[in-house]
């Protein structure tokens, strides 16, 4: 069997019916095939920070050069270093994109060999504007600038991308991110590909365990891969990668299961006849896969949720922690115990947090609940009562008109709840969802929604739940905008219990 490090040169295999995945080797890198020549979102903020940098960098260079104690240069030439950091930035990012710098991080090169890549495509850049500049007869434009710009790009720009990678590495260790993926076979190649993805978590993808048919005893086998459907359910399955010589029936049923549970499908070659013949084929991290389908990520759509997201708690935090403090006086006043209710919630694919509110109720309110379980007025594991006895004077007014939801504004900020999004459910609660019902928790949850702004008293949790689904099934950012402007009157209203 070919080495992870030695797949990606290795020469094309000629399929046949017998070739084994334990041989596997790397077909030529085509990740270009079948794919669109203009940059997806993500790729055009990897070139944007890249410009940014490299504008950076030039007024830096510029601002040294041509400023002495604070003062300007007379003979300071604004215009030809403009048209100099343009010219550059472009070059950089031609240099970049050929070498495939702005492809998803999980298809990118190892740490150092992208770091090679990127100090190629700052030399080359760098040499291709220093003969332009000669070219162009510019006697203003200084060599000692170009070189100081190119040394400072040559260190910046691999900085962050390390940098990036960090950061994805930290959030997938902690749980808070990721892409979780089964792998359709626990032989070498899978135990392989799933011991490479937990060392690599800068690829991003947590493994969730193995399908096999054939594995009694493995603790790591979850399933057989006709459990597919439930177990990508059960474990908010993003991508399944197959590296089993599977036969095709099996594959043709791994992909339409995957349109309806909407997960990415890749299988580590062998090809399969006719199946995978227009598929591009490419790498995730040394391992050469063959992406059969994706389902689309509005990348930029849920990137400027989290701009909003952010700025809204974090304004918003501001804003009212005035009144917030006056709440939390009068909610000590009232009765004994903590200002805030510390409550464990379920968040997206199912992580646990813990969910801030001001405290409505007497300190020992849960204790008190099984005492009053046969007053519930909802449906299903929803527990509510209207007149609930173990409100606080405070805490009956806080809810009416939802004020002990503020400190959610940091669970936002945190990144663990949404502005907007379904309502974050208790344990007790999930335990009780049918498969179907799991649908809601591939979002964050919301401090308000589609349910929270049209049936809030609405005592049906099939009615809560299916507002939930309809919001995920429609969600757009106008969506969003319009249910943060409803909330408003709905919260003056006072309609909260």
């Amino acid at each position: 069997m070919a080495t992870p490090s030695s797949l990606r040169n290795a020469p094309t295999a000629t399929v046949t019916e017998s070739f084994s995945p334990l041989e596997l080797v790397s077909i030529p890198d085509a990740t270009a095939v079948g794919r669109a020549s203009r940059l997806a979102w993500p790729e055009l903020a990897s070139l944007a920070t890249d410009m940014l940098f490299v504008g950076v960098n030039g007024v830096l260079v510029f601002y040294l050069r041509f400023f002495h104690n604070g003062h300007p240069d007379r003979n300071m030439p604004i215009g030809h270093y403009a048209g100099f950091l343009v010219v550059y930035g472009a070059l950089v990012g031609i240099f970049s994109h050929s070498r495939g710098l702005y492809r998803p991080i999980r298809h990118l090169a190892a740490p150092l060999d992208e770091s090679l890549c990127v100090l190629m495509a700052v030399f080359w850049a760098t040499v291709f504007l220093t003969v332009f500049v000669y070219l162009s007869g510019d006697k203003w434009v200084s060599r000692l600038v170009i070189g100081s710009s190119a040394a400072l790009n040559a260190i910046i720009l691999p900085a962050w991308r390390f940098w990036r990678r960090e950061i994805v590495k930290h959030r997938v260790a902690s749980g808070r991110d990721g892409r979780s993926v089964l792998i359709i076979g626990a032989g070498k190649v899978g135990q392989a590909l799933a011991t490479y993805l937990e060392q690599n978590k800068h690829l991003g993808y947590v493994v969730k365990g193995f399908l096999d048919s054939n594995g009694e005893g493995n603790p790591k086998i979850i399933g057989a891969p006709s459990e597919l459907s439930r177990l990508a359910r059960t474990h908010f399955v993003d991508e399944v990668f197959v590296t089993t010589p599977s036969e095709r029936d099996l594959v043709a049923n791994v992909v339409f299961q995957a349109r309806e549970r909407r997960f990415a499908v890749n299988v580590i070659p062998e090809l399969f006849d006719g199946l995978g013949s227009r598929a591009p084929i490419g790498h995730i991290g040394d391992f050469p896969v063959m992406e059969l389908l994706r389902e689309p990520i509005p990348a930029f759509g849920l990137f400027a949720k989290r701009l909003i997201d952010i700025f809204g708690a974090a304004i918003g935090l501001v804003v009212l922690s005035p009144l917030v403090v006056v709440v939390a006086a009068a909610i000590k006043l009232d009765s004994r115990g903590p200002i805030l209710y510390r409550s464990i919630r379920v968040g997206k694919k199912r992580r646990i947090f813990t969910c801030y509110k001001l405290r409505t109720m007497v300190a020992n309110a849960e204790s008190l609940k099984p005492q009053l379980r046969h007053l519930n007025e909802r449906s299903g594991p929803l527990f509510k009562i209207e007149n609930d006895p173990r409100m606080t004077r405070v805490g009956r007014w806080l809810r009416k008109f939802s004020l002990d939801e503020l400190p959610q504004l940091w669970n936002v900020l945190r990144g663990e709840m949404s502005l907007v999004g379904p309502r974050p459910p208790v344990p007790e609660e999930c335990a009780e969802y049918r498969l179907e019902y799991l649908r809601r928790l591939d979002v964050k949850p919301g401090i308000t929604g589609l349910w929270q702004v049209t049936a809030r008293s609405h005592p049906s949790f099939e009615t809560a739940l299916g507002l939930d689904l309809e919001y995920i099934e429609n969600w757009n950012l106008w969506l969003d905008t319009k249910l943060l402007l409803k909330t408003i009157p709905v919260a003056l209203k006072g309609s909260g219990a």
